[in-house]
């Protein structure tokens, strides 16, 4: 999380990196200014951005614990500004360029404090972004507060974004929940400070950067947003949390940061990672996420014929299925689900699952040859 105000070079990526032949940029740190940097990258490229901007603190003095020895707190020359005003046109700025390089569908997660958030957040609106979530991270371990005079800060706040309304982001709805014991996952996300083996040090044990976030935080943004083989951008790539994680994860990642102390730190924790199997890296998808195969298509491969009898798994009610792709149950004509609700005396039905071809113990529901046509076009 640092301000990058100078000029664009690109670090060397580690030698393990696989990369698009044709995308230099791949899995790679630009060092220098964010929104300079950001012009090296072609526009719409990328499908998942986590930006951690500068939290613009304005920390007027040291801080102290009742012990009187000193807190290591954010006071860098990257967290100040000298106005509101200036703080707004630097995130107008990096929001714009990240704009620019974003696939229509893709996501933009930002995270802050209440010293920046809100901020973010209305210029976010201002620039036409479309805001999907916010997310609230529940630190289990905050640091207290000092002085005494306010409310300890035990949570930090992250905007979920896309270009526009009508974009359609990755959301693993089915992963997350399978993630998450099989419950919707909620925006309340309870998890720890960066500490212990995690928390980078330099050789006199002080931390390399004084706001590294944990790994688990984007191990769950990219795992809610992204899908192996995406590219990942974060524009204050810090220490490299999250191209620590993309590469974990199978991402690819390219990261943006000014301070070679940073830089340093980052590619040497990227050079430790060995990526996972790919065979282990596959996302659950639920029914939501399988191509829509209509009803029809089963007579157009010859799967079903016209004059076809089917009947419900119990034997009650049957149908006869038309040229057309409609059913005729007595009376009744339409679609496998109106017919379906119907013939019950219900409001709906699912009739890929109610209508069944065969009798007896061949009896199977016409869903099967719905994954029939499915498993064809994988192949």
């Amino acid at each position: 999380m640092s301000v990058l105000r100078t000029g664009v070079s690109f670090a060397a990526p580690h030698p393990s990196s696989q990369r698009d032949a044709g995308a230099s940029w791949l899995n790679t740190i630009l060092k220098g200014d964010c929104v300079a940097a950001l012009e090296k990258l072609p526009s719409k490229s990328v499908d998942l951005v986590f930006a951690d901007p500068p939290y613009n603190l304005q920390l007027g003095s040291d801080l102290h614990r009742p012990d009187q020895s000193k807190v290591d707190a954010c006071d860098d020359h990257w967290d100040q500004f000298e106005s509101f005003e200036a703080y707004d046109a630097f995130t107008r700025a990096w929001l714009l360029a990240v704009r620019r390089v974003m696939k229509p569908d893709a996501s933009l997660y930002v995270i802050g404090s209440y010293h920046n958030i809100f901020r973010v957040g209305a210029m976010l609106q201002d620039l036409e972004f479309w805001i999907m979530n916010d997310i609230v991270w529940l630190k289990s371990n905050p640091m207290p507060n000092f002085r005494g005079k306010r409310f300890t800060n035990a949570h930090e706040t992250i905007i979920w974004a896309t270009k526009s309304p009508q974009a359609k982001p990755t959301f693993n709805y089915d992963a997350l929940k399978a993630f998450n014991d099989d419950l919707q996952m909620r925006s309340d996300w309870y998890l720890p400070l960066c500490t212990g083996s995690e928390r980078l040090k330099d050789a006199g044990g002080q931390k390399v950067h004084p706001t590294q976030k944990p790994e688990a935080l984007l191990y769950r943004i990219l795992t809610a947003s992204s899908n192996p083989g995406d590219v990942v951008l974060d524009p204050f790539f810090g220490t490299g949390t999250t191209g620590a994680v993309a590469k974990k994860l199978g991402r690819s990642y390219v990261g943006v940061e000014r301070e070679q102390d940073y830089i340093d730190a980052a590619r040497a924790r990227l050079e430790a990672i060995t990526p996972n199997d790919p065979s282990a890296l596959e996302m659950h998808k639920g029914k939501r996420a399988e191509k829509r195969i209509p009803f029809g298509t089963l007579l157009e491969t010859g799967l079903l014929e016209a004059g076809t009898r089917l009947t419900c798994a119990k034997g009650r009610h049957e149908a006869i299925v038309r040229a057309d792709g409609s059913l005729k149950a007595g009376p009744h004509t339409g679609s496998i689900h109106k017919v379906g609700a119907l013939v019950q005396g219900q409001d709906a039905c699912n009739g890929w699952t109610f209508w069944h071809t065969g009798s007896g113990t061949k009896k199977a529901p016409i869903d099967d040859l719905r994954k029939e046509i499915r498993s064809r076009l994988q192949a």
